[in-house]
């Protein structure tokens, strides 16, 4: 059983590329070349896109792969496949990783104990329902990634096939 997804490199310094590299070769079990651009948001900073396809639960590792790297800015997404969800990670170095299930058309799917959670957590005083609601979101990661996403537009893909 195979899935597709997408790792976004939205900003990485140039003297960390290579590792990312080295690291997502790791991953996929095959060398890989990213065709690294300027990323203008950051100056100093590069960008690229890796379209892959592989056994469900690469993203993940994908995103394990990179956590904790602190220039680094990614974001990495699974399509669903029989008998799994999708899923999207996003990394920042000051909000660190953001993780969400994903459905078929890509809407992020909140499980039934977050949501409780969060209405608990309101009622208690301890932060608002929009304020729970929009982190069960990643809105923080969506606001800090928004600028990169939109400077990466227009900018090369490559297709990695059988991941293993």
């Amino acid at each position: 059983m195979t899935t597709r997804g997408v790792l976004y490199v939205h900003s990485a310094p140039s003297a960390v590329c290579p590792h990312v590299e080295w690291a997502v070769a790791g991953v996929v079990g095959a060398r890989v070349n990213f065709d690294w651009s300027a990323q203008p948001v950051c100056v100093g900073s590069y960008r690229t896109e890796l379209s892959w396809q592989g056994e469900p639960g690469t993203a993940a590792t994908l995103a394990s792969a990179l956590r904790g790297w602190q220039q680094l800015r990614y974001e990495v997404t699974e399509e669903p496949s029989q008998g799994c969800e999708g899923a999207r990670y996003s990394y920042t170095p000051s909000l660190g990783i953001f993780h969400a299930v994903t459905g078929p058309h890509g809407d992020i799917l909140i499980p039934e104990d977050r949501l409780k959670a969060a209405m608990v957590k309101a009622s208690l005083g301890e932060t608002t329902l929009e304020d729970g609601l929009e982190r069960l979101l990643g809105k923080q990661w969506d606001d800090e990634l928004e600028t990169f996403r939109h400077a990466g537009d227009g900018a090369a893909v490559r297709w990695l096939h059988q991941v293993v």
